[in-house]
């Protein structure tokens, strides 16, 4: 079970979206202006967020915003205008995915589940270790060698994906389906740009103890150094 805080100020779809996630067994956190979401989001500590953009107080990609500035809570934005330029600037803003109106209540949460299965279970240990390497998985920060590490959170996520199955070669399609969600329509090379500047912070670390192999024509795998 999740904790979903679910932000709209339309009562009808608010109590939709509410219903469903109560019948796939999540707990529905509501809010319906964007104070009340900031509020919610502090006092819930929810395990993710579904956010409207158009909302009163302050509009969802302001919310999106304060939201990252204090968390990596998985942000799921919701819109009625299906506009390119809106569902840019709410990736970067920092949302994790984007649904846009009239949608179909199970297609939202179904991309809930996509999102929640990149998140690690709470019954996971809080720290990824595998020789020289330390993931958070609260927060993704990176170590090797006791050295912090420069990733995006993006980056660090296909790090743990890689390292928690050593030797195992992943296709970027693979990747980008368990990291980006099945919807992603956009070019597979996103993966290859978050692996080179992954290995562009990983170089020259004192006591790195593995490497992320190109498998040619396939992909990706993670192999300790002897």
């Amino acid at each position: 079970m999740a904790r979903l805080l679910i932000v709209d100020d339309n009562e009808q779809i608010l109590q939709i979206l509410s219903r469903y996630a109560q019948a796939q067994g999540h707990r529905a956190i509501l809010a319906r202006t964007g104070p009340q979401a900031l509020e919610a989001f502090t006092a819930q500590e929810p395990d993710l967020v579904l956010l409207d953009v158009m909302l009163p107080g302050m509009d969802g990609f302001e919310v999106c915003r304060a939201i990252r500035a204090r968390s990596l809570t998985p942000v799921i934005m919701i819109t009625a205008r299906s506009d390119d330029e809106d569902r840019i600037l709410g990736l970067d803003t920092g949302a994790d995915d984007y649904v846009v109106k009239p949608f179909s209540p199970g297609e939202v949460m179904a991309r809930v589940r996509a999102v929640l299965r990149r998140v690690p279970p709470a019954a996971q240990p809080d720290v990824f270790r595998s020789g020289a390497l330390e993931i958070d998985l609260q927060t993704f920060a990176v170590r090797v060698a006791g050295a912090p590490v420069s990733l995006t959170r993006r980056a660090a996520e296909i790090l743990w994906t890689l390292a928690r199955r050593p030797h195992q070669v992943f296709t970027r399609e693979m990747l980008l389906d368990l990291l980006w969600g099945s919807e992603y329509m956009g070019d597979v090379r996103a993966v290859d740009s978050q692996i080179k500047r992954m290995r562009s912070a990983l170089a020259g670390i004192p006591g790195r103890d593995f490497e992320i192999r190109t498998v040619w024509g396939v992909g990706y795998q993670f192999e300790t150094i002897q």
